[in-house]
């Protein structure tokens, strides 16, 4: 059938009949923020590169976690900020690290917020890259692989709900997930960053987890942005190793990966919102060249139309309000 039988603007006539219809939606239960810890008492510092976006010490964290449960969102992920850094990222797998104070925090005074961590080291070495490195300032895979082991084996004895491996390491799934099981914390899952991509879009992340490699780039470990092939054999690696939840990072130019995954495994798929594009987004609203609600609101759908099961991003709390309205 064809106009004028077919009317297609019959069904976009008011707003009732828009939502009977509407395919996809957001809830604030999708939505997972991430906090960035840092040492000391008092702390609230505000990141220049994304308004609206702080820093907090272990002491604000229950106010934040209460205010998050409130707007409905159900999980943070956690990023640390330490007090010193080495070569070797000690800190990352301290039993006193800032990241294991953060969730003995949480989960004593918010128990009832979903406490996911993100395991990688370039926030706790000293030159800013993902792992150890070798005398010719190369990452070392198999040396990091324990490193990341014994990081999350921490974030699990201080009561982290979910472990996140963000490092972009070969086998890193496998052996986090046998490290655990060792331990006695076979229940706890993981979130794997499956096709984690070399990208431009990180740049206010870094300036906010002062993680920004001291020489080089991350380009021989994270993947190019010109593969979609090469995303589908990592997220089957990580599955096969026993990923329990696979991510797309950036999300906004890699909806095409997110749908493409959600396609072909079927796997609960999570899309993070990264620093970049949230920047973006709020460099335009200040200026006032775009409607910032319908823009954030337009990007989350377009991430759940695309695959997306869950969404980490800091638009979080403001789309949960808006959602509610």
């Amino acid at each position: 059938m064809q106009f004028p039988t077919v009317r297609m603007r019959r069904l976009r006539a008011n707003a009732q009949i828009r939502r009977m219809v509407r395919e996809t939606s957001v809830d604030a239960g999708d939505l997972i923020y991430p906090l960035f810890v840092v040492p000391g008492a008092g702390e609230r510092q505000e990141i220049s590169s994304m308004p609206g976006v702080f820093r907090l010490s272990v002491d604000g964290l229950e106010a934040e976690g209460k205010e998050l449960l409130s707007l409905g969102i159900p999980a943070v992920i956690l990023f640390g900020i330490p007090e010193t850094k080495d070569v070797a990222g000690s800190g990352a797998f301290a039993e006193d690290g800032i990241v294991q104070q953060a969730i003995r925090e949480l989960k004593a005074k918010v128990p009832e917020l979903y406490v996911i961590t993100d395991v990688c080291m370039c926030e706790y070495t000293s030159h800013g890259h993902c792992g150890a490195l070798d005398e010719s300032g190369c990452v070392m895979n198999d040396v990091t692989l324990e490193m990341l082991a014994m990081t999350a084996v921490s974030h699990a004895e201080a009561g982290a709900d979910m472990v996140a491996p963000s490092d972009m390491m070969d086998g890193r799934v496998a052996a986090i997930r046998a490290a655990l099981d060792a331990d006695g914390y076979s229940d706890v899952p993981i979130m794997a960053y499956s096709a984690k991509y070399a990208s431009g879009y990180y740049g206010p992340f870094r300036d906010a987890a002062d993680s920004a490699p001291a020489f080089g780039d991350r380009s021989g470990y994270q993947m190019d942005p010109a593969n979609g092939d090469e995303a589908m054999r990592e997220t089957a690696l990580d599955i096969d190793e026993g990923a329990d939840i696979v991510m797309v990072k950036p999300a906004l130019a890699y909806m095409d990966i997110i749908r493409r995954v959600k396609d072909e495994f079927g796997m609960p798929t999570a899309a993070y919102n990264v620093s970049g594009e949230y920047a973006m987004v709020k460099a335009a609203a200040a200026n006032g060249w775009i409607d910032e609600k319908r823009v954030v609101l337009e990007t989350l759908l377009g991430f759940k139309r695309a695959g997306a099961d869950m969404i980490l991003t800091y638009h979080a709390k403001d789309a949960a309000r808006w959602l509610a309205e």
